[in-house]
């Protein structure tokens, strides 16, 4: 009756049996697991008592008994048991048999030398463990007594015969293996077992057995032991130790694994090495541990993927977490996320990559980006634009150049993911101020290459006020290669133009470039216009097709991957010309743009005045004067708001340095200027200028016409008659002034002269008593 109430112990075990596969090992069926609460997969063994003998059932409990009590890295890990009056169930982490795993390596080309002997070593040692330091025996050592788990790590179990040396203290003893099993007589040693041996005489002559079957597959007969098959030449002479006729010349575990541990032994070699300091990582020095990590990226390619992905991983992100190892990690860390699939490198590695950008250590900065392209396909919008775009543009800021470089690289690849204000403004003021006040040239190239690349992310707003403005003071920068940059990015985005502004501030920007003294500017200069004149034509052609031409103007921001890889050949060209030029002339950019550019650099007087400048001079742009267009005070206002304001522009403070002239302040906008300047032409007078100086306004620089007039003088020197004007009239002005002080002089001389005379006239004899009169 009280059965009737008695619950199920089976149902009430936290681990549940998939019905999927089952293995048989020995006397027991291997099942695949999980625990019930969380998933954790783990392996069941399973003893049926009704399905046994009397003696199988005596094994199985001892074999119970024993995995509750050893423990050791080497032997199969006991998690939970359940014995009932039906069965016994005991499990275990995840593990398959390593006749399966051996037969699973063969199909994919058969296993490695390095993992195997890895494998040996881990069996060899557990062995030691039980012969020496617990004084048992295993006496069950085979191919059915080792097992794999995912890290291809190999675990001794089988531990139903394990008996003390001098035999159980209670008196019971344990059938032997050839009693429980007939077929397992061959692998007995050929002495007997009252032999004056050593007790682990017969542990090795299995051991020999087992490396046997490992490299050749199942023992036929003892007899086959002689044929060596493809054992390696490194092991045959430690292998003919263990199975010799002599069993007191078989070594000691212990002194087999030293012996094979000798240089060019078996068991040295890179994989046991990285195995066994792993094993100890937590007591290693910390420079012990930063040469294992750059050791450790060479050697991973050789390593199983299976020991990278379940060992090395958890080692390496437990290195970053706590043992402060830093951005040696990342490389290894890197090449074992590619075995990961994307679900596993999601929870895996993105926390810990997310946690290294707020890093303040510049080695691990720079590596991120560079090899940004490995996870950035794993991160999601949201980590992106609040986690860690707000660390990565403090690379904008950086003092070393090369940080400066790779971030504005790692834009190409975050571009796709960042929001409307991180994408839209963030992200363009820092463009804007790098592009005008970087003293590094092809930083300043590359960033208006990054612009032209995501230029199909922007909106159609900042497109409208960000690229034209941009590409025009890229064209007016000291460097060559910034200067074609500019022009490939009006090539590479001319579907956001409308044929407006081609026709009146692009292509007059573009026919300036046509004279720049180095020719791979003007050779793209001259595809440029060619591309812009032709669209131009077409519409003039057909007016219908101006919707078709400028469809793309007001557009949304396009998709990842719909920008062209035009200009590559800056972003990565650009980057060892940017490190030799780091690595030679910090701070200036002189030497190797000038070589690059050829003869004519040598006249140009950008690109002395450029070399010379000191590293991070500021070209700033007078704010206060007065625009003698409309245009350029609605250019100014429109990139104020987004940080590509006249602070950044590419003027210079003062006439002479090389940048641009008073009148081409405006980015681009001076053409439109063409108008007022033939009007004043028309208005000025015979050489002598007599009525120019009357109606110029010398001291007015506040109001437009002012403005106009000191534009015109500032960019007018080009033209023989207007130089000859100004010459005149500062000459007219210059001699009246010199007559008024020559006159004052001689007055005031002529005076000094009547003064001195009336004192020497009023002077007489002087007296004693008497007072000098002046």
């Amino acid at each position: 009756m009280w059965s009737f109430f008695a619950r199920d112990p089976i149902k009430d075990f936290a681990y549940e049996i998939l019905p999927d596969t089952q293995e048989k090992s020995g006397i027991w069926t291997l099942h695949r697991g999980k625990r019930k609460t969380n998933g954790e997969p783990v392996s069941v063994f399973v003893y049926e008592v009704a399905q046994g003998t009397e003696q199988q059932t005596q094994l199985a409990k001892a074999a119970f008994k024993r995995m509750k009590t050893l423990r050791h890295p080497n032997i199969l890990a006991y998690v939970d048991g359940l014995e009932t009056e039906k069965s016994l169930y005991l499990v275990t982490e995840q593990v398959i048999p390593l006749a399966i795993h051996l037969k699973a390596q063969a199909e994919k080309g058969g296993a490695g030398e390095l993992e195997i002997s890895w494998g040996l070593h881990q069996i060899v040692k557990a062995l030691s463990f039980l012969v020496n330091d617990c004084h048992l025996l295993h006496n069950n050592l085979g191919m059915w007594a080792v097992f794999v788990d995912r890290a291809g790590e190999w675990k001794l179990g089988a531990l139903d015969h394990v008996a003390p040396e001098q035999g159980d203290p209670s008196g019971v003893s344990l059938p032997a293996p050839k009693a429980v099993y007939p077929d397992m007589e061959k692998y007995d040693p050929p002495e007997m077992s009252n032999s004056s041996g050593e007790k682990w005489a017969g542990e090795v002559w299995r051991l020999g057995c087992l490396i046997w079957e490992v490299f050749n597959g199942p023992l036929p007969r003892t007899s086959s032991l002689r044929s060596l098959g493809k054992i390696p030449k490194a092991l045959v002479p430690h292998y003919c130790e263990l199975v010799g006729a002599n069993p007191r010349a078989r070594p000691n575990p212990a002194r087999f694994l030293q012996n094979c541990r000798t240089p060019e032994g078996f068991l040295s070699n890179s994989f046991v090495e990285s195995n066994l300091f792993l094993e100890e990582i937590q007591i290693k020095d910390p420079a012990e541990k930063q040469q294992f990590f750059q050791d450790l990226s060479e050697n991973l390619d050789s390593f199983p993927e299976d020991f990278c992905k379940h060992k090395v991983l958890p080692q390496l992100l437990t290195a970053f977490e706590f043992g402060n190892a830093g951005a040696v990690v990342l490389t290894p860390l890197f090449k074992v996320g590619k075995f990961l699939s994307a679900e596993e490198y999601q929870q895996k590695i993105i926390p810990v990559i997310v946690k290294m950008f707020s890093s303040t250590d510049r080695a691990m900065r720079i590596r991120l980006l560079q090899q940004m392209e490995q996870f950035i396909q794993y991160l999601n919008e949201a980590a992106v634009n609040s986690q860690i775009f707000p660390h990565v543009v403090h690379g904008f800021t950086d003092t070393n150049p090369a940080i400066r470089e790779q971030t504005v690289k790692s834009m190409l690849l975050l571009a796709p993911k960042l929001n409307e204000a991180n994408l839209n403004q963030e992200l363009m003021r820092h463009f804007a101020r790098l592009q005008a006040r970087d003293e590094q040239g092809p930083i300043r190239c590359n960033t208006t290459v990054c612009l032209g690349k995501i230029a199909s992310y922007l909106n159609a707003g900042t497109r409208q006020r960000v690229l034209i403005s941009a590409f025009s003071r890229a064209t007016k920068d000291p460097f060559p290669a910034s200067r074609s940059a500019g022009v490939l990015g009006f090539a590479a985005t001319h579907n956001y133009y409308g044929i407006t502004e081609i026709a009146a501030r692009i292509l007059p920007t573009l026919c300036a470039l046509t004279v720049d003294p180095d020719k791979s500017v003007r050779d793209q200069t001259f595809k440029a216009i060619k591309s812009f004149l032709s669209k131009l034509e077409t519409v003039s052609e057909d007016p219908n097709m101006l919707a078709e031409v400028e469809k793309d103007v007001g557009s949304c921001a396009q998709p990842a991957g719909a920008s062209s890889s035009w200009a590559g050949w800056a972003v990565t060209g650009m980057s060892s010309l940017t490190s030799k030029l780091i690595r030679n002339t910090p701070g200036t950019e002189g030497g190797p743009a000038a070589e690059g550019s050829g003869p004519a650099n040598a006249t140009s007087p950008t690109s002395a005045t450029d070399s010379a400048s000191a590293p991070g001079r500021v070209y700033q742009f007078n704010v206060g004067r007065t625009s003698s267009s409309v245009a350029v005070k609605k250019q100014s206002s429109d990139w104020s708001s987004s940080g590509w304001d006249a602070d950044d522009s590419w003027s210079n403070e003062k006439e002479g340095q090389g940048q641009s002239s008073a009148g081409e302040e405006g980015w681009g906008n001076d053409w439109a200027d063409e108008e007022t300047d033939t009007l004043v032409n028309k208005s000025l007078p015979l050489p002598e200028g007599v009525r120019l100086t009357s109606e110029y306004n010398w001291d007015s620089s506040g109001t437009a016409k002012g403005a106009i007039q000191n534009d015109l003088f500032a960019s007018v020197s080009q033209r023989n008659t207007a130089s000859t004007a100004v010459s005149t009239v500062r000459t007219v002005r210059g001699l009246s002034k010199a007559e008024l002080s020559k006159k004052k002089r001689e007055e005031r001389r002529k005076e000094l002269e009547a003064k001195r005379a009336e004192r020497k006239a009023a002077k007489g004899p002087l007296k004693l008593g008497a007072r000098k009169l002046d």
